[in-house]
């Protein structure tokens, strides 16, 4: 175990940055010691005498003339005393950084908050940007920003050239690690039928038409902190999108319905019973290529205001498909806010409930990742409003301890999200994650969450039995006799149809 000594110098009484480093080195592995601020340069000195520690930051916020002046008195003893056998790194801020870089003592700078810089660094890892090296599979991206979750959130504008000059500039930010391309209707829907694609172009997404389309926005995406991709499991010829998403953008992970994305929720030209075995075909297929898959299943329930045991035990039916279909990652997203007028206790109930039912599946060749996200309908219109929101979510989201954490634009109630939009919703969550990471209160183990959690198991496991004695959750006879019998059932599906066009679809 390596040994950390870490001091604010000079005059500085800012301690929050080093503070956060320090507590970032403990999460792993290391051995911590911090002097405290306004450090002396002789209760330096003799802290090394007394630790005698691998690695020694120093911390300095003020002026950075003073800065320098204690810097130049501070290396003079160090090398004096004998002492600079060991690593020196420098935190501040940015002018007086690279002021100092010009001296060459330091082993490594920080300015800032760069969680990836000083992560890699306490890895052993180059940190210099033409050095570092950015995961392009999201497990080994995931594992290498640990403790940290990956960002991702989602973008798309009107237009192919705006989409892809948006995302170079948020690549270039580097302030996510995942861009999910939000294609339009037609791509989803029609991409290999473009006589069936209707004249709106755009509509609800980038209008992409070709693979070189793709190989466009993926090539947009190779700068910055370089982030992966990836898009809709789109509503028609799964299989054959699949393989093109692969091939232009290296689809970081497949996101697939079991239910949904058909006639029955006018989102693709399926009916339910054909569109259920395409989605199992589809699982399968990326099983079978290692891909990584996350069901799109419990928040659309929840969606059209199904009972909270109905959501759990839709979320952990689609986490059982995808066991069976041989899936080793899969990726459970936790939408929250969804309805939106669900409270915290309760929905932070439902999502630990669904979350321990899904990780007892897990096994050496079944590993659990757990992705949560704000729900998009829990935003207010107003902008102001709307960032509170996106904080708050995000605080409870950090209760389950996510591995992604899927941000989503405080714009969307208002507009799409811009490049600029998408960057500081980053920064916003960023900052609350960071918070929580150091510390925060366990409201998993209040008395009603606890509570309400075990009834929503019990229900949601009533749910899934009942669906199983009707025979093999791989059979597409059997989830379509599921939702016919109603032991899946949300209201909203009985509002926005009529009994005879439900039969009609579900036929």
């Amino acid at each position: 175990m390596k040994k950390i000594l870490g001091a604010c110098i000079g005059d500085c009484v800012h301690i929050a940055g080093i503070h956060r480093f320090l507590q970032l080195a403990k999460k792993l592995d290391y051995e911590t010691v911090f002097l405290g601020p306004a450090i002396d340069i002789e209760q330096i000195i003799d802290a090394i005498k007394k630790y005698n520690p691998d690695i020694v930051g120093f911390s300095y916020r003020l002026t950075p003339d003073a800065g320098i002046n204690v810097l130049r008195d501070l290396k003079r003893r160090i090398v004096e005393e004998g002492l600079g056998e060991r690593e020196f790194i420098l935190g501040g801020l940015p002018e007086f950084v690279q002021r100092e870089k010009q001296s060459g003592f330091f082993n490594a700078y920080f300015q800032g908050d760069d969680i990836e810089r000083a992560t890699a660094y306490l890895r052993g890892e180059a940190i210099e940007d033409k050095d570092l090296i950015f995961p392009q599979q999201i497990i080994e991206r995931i594992d290498v920003k640990y403790p940290f979750p990956v960002l991702r959130h989602h973008f798309c504008l009107p237009s192919l050239d705006e989409t892809i000059e948006g995302i170079k500039k948020i690549a270039n930010s580097r302030c996510l690690d995942i861009i999910s391309l939000g294609t339009d209707q037609n791509a989803q829907a029609h991409f290999f039928h473009p006589e069936r694609m209707s004249t709106g172009i755009g509509a609800g997404g980038v209008p992409v038409r070709t693979k070189e389309d793709f190989e466009q926005l993926y090539q947009a995406s190779r700068t910055g902190n370089f982030p992966l991709l990836r898009t809709y499991a789109g509503t028609d010829d799964l299989i054959d999108l699949a393989q093109l998403y692969v091939d232009s953008i290296d689809n970081a992970w497949s996101a697939i319905p079991i239910f949904w994305f058909n006639q029955m929720d006018g989102r693709g030209p399926m009916g339910l019973k054909p569109s259920i075995q395409a989605h199992l075909d589809a699982i399968k297929w990326h099983a079978e290529r290692n891909i990584p898959v996350e069901i799109l299943e419990s928040h659309h329930w929840s969606l059209r205001d199904a009972k909270d045991e109905v959501a759990v035990a839709a979320g952990f039916l689609g986490a059982f498909i995808c066991k069976e279909l041989g899936v080793k990652s899969f990726i459970s997203q936790y939408m929250f806010n969804t309805p939106p007028q669900i409270n915290q206790r309760d929905d932070l109930a439902k999502m630990l409930a669904q979350k321990e039912l899904i990780g007892s599946l897990q096994e050496d060749n079944f590993t659990v990742y757990t992705q949560t996200r704000t729900g998009l309908f829990s935003y207010p219109v107003d902008i102001d409003m709307a960032k509170g929101q996106l904080a708050q979510s995000t605080m409870l989201q950090m209760q389950l301890n996510p591995q992604i954490v899927h941000v989503v634009s405080y714009s969307e109630a208002n507009h799409a999200a811009t490049p600029e939009n998408v960057i500081e919703s980053c920064k916003i969550a960023k900052q609350v994650i960071a918070k929580c990471l150091e510390g925060q209160p366990e409201m998993i183990w209040d008395p009603y969450v606890l509570k309400r959690k075990q009834e929503l198991m019990k229900r949601a496991m009533i749910i899934f039995n009942a669906v199983k004695s009707i025979g093999s959750v791989l059979d597409p006879n059997v989830l379509y006799e599921s939702l016919n019998k109603g032991l899946l059932h949300a209201p909203q599906l009985d509002s926005y149809m009529s009994l005879k066009e439900t039969k009609k679809i579900l036929t």
